[in-house]
């Protein structure tokens, strides 16, 4: 049996860890040098890093904190936001991540998954994918959230796999920060139509969530979230006690 991943996710903004509802309202939460020093002592299986105003503000992914927080942590690191060219890959790579996860710079330059993919080989591609409803259909929104591309969600995740993306990341926007639990239809429709991992992002507000995210998708391969684990709301430890506990396999 697969072991599930618990990934805790820092939104970075103006280097400071920022959460929000529905991709809007941001507040401070926290370092994130000091919040993924205690994630990577804590239980987490990895950690995601995304400068979240990287693309909607036209510049580069801010490199100095970075480099701080993958000094600090000892598990594998993502990092996200203003990924538009192999030299971003590359820049990001030379910081301390594992993986890089591409978003509207992927949207813009549907070239780029597939030449670092290349480069750089699968594993080390991750396609996040901003999702919303939108007239009965799963729609792509680019720029934190904010622009709606037009594009199908399913459609541009199958492509993106097609290309070489070693790993899916779909962020709910419809339940994103509203702690009602994990958008579970359309993570299914997402992990029926790839082979590659998907982890799951937007909505988690307690252990039982997670629960019954690895239940009802057995083949999902992690979970994501972000504001119950800042706030202390969610132990790590804990929750994959009561994973284990439900016969679910984690690391531990």
């Amino acid at each position: 049996m697969i072991t599930k991943r618990i990934i805790p996710c820092l939104d970075v903004k103006d280097g400071r860890v920022v959460k929000g509802v529905n991709f809007q309202g941001l507040s401070d939460v926290s370092s994130p040098v000091e919040l993924g020093k205690y994630y990577s002592e804590h239980g987490a299986d990895e950690l995601v890093f995304y400068d979240i105003t990287a693309s909607f503000e036209g510049r580069r992914l801010f490199t100095e904190i970075l480099k701080e927080v993958a000094s600090t942590i000892f598990i594998p690191l993502t990092v996200g936001g203003g990924i538009n060219t192999i030299d971003d890959f590359d820049r990001v790579l030379k910081c301390g991540a594992d993986k890089v996860s591409v978003n509207s710079g992927a949207i813009r330059n549907p070239d780029l998954i597939r030449e670092a993919a290349k480069k750089y080989g699968d594993q080390c591609v991750v396609l996040s994918v901003d999702v919303k409803r939108v007239g009965g259909t799963f729609r792509v929104f680019a720029k934190g959230g904010r622009e709606d591309t037009g594009m199908d969600a399913l459609e541009w995740i199958k492509r993106g796999e097609a290309d070489g993306a070693g790993e899916i990341v779909v962020n709910s926007i419809d339940t994103d920060g509203v702690k009602k639990g994990f958008d579970l239809e359309m993570l299914r429709a997402v992990n029926d139509a790839v082979s590659v991992p998907v982890i799951a992002s937007g909505g988690a507000g307690c252990i039982d969530d997670f629960i019954r995210l690895f239940r009802e998708i057995p083949d999902i391969d992690a979970g994501l979230a972000a504001s119950i684990f800042h706030f202390g709301e969610v132990a790590i430890e804990d929750l994959k006690a009561a994973l284990a506990a439900e016969g679910i396999n984690v690391r531990r």
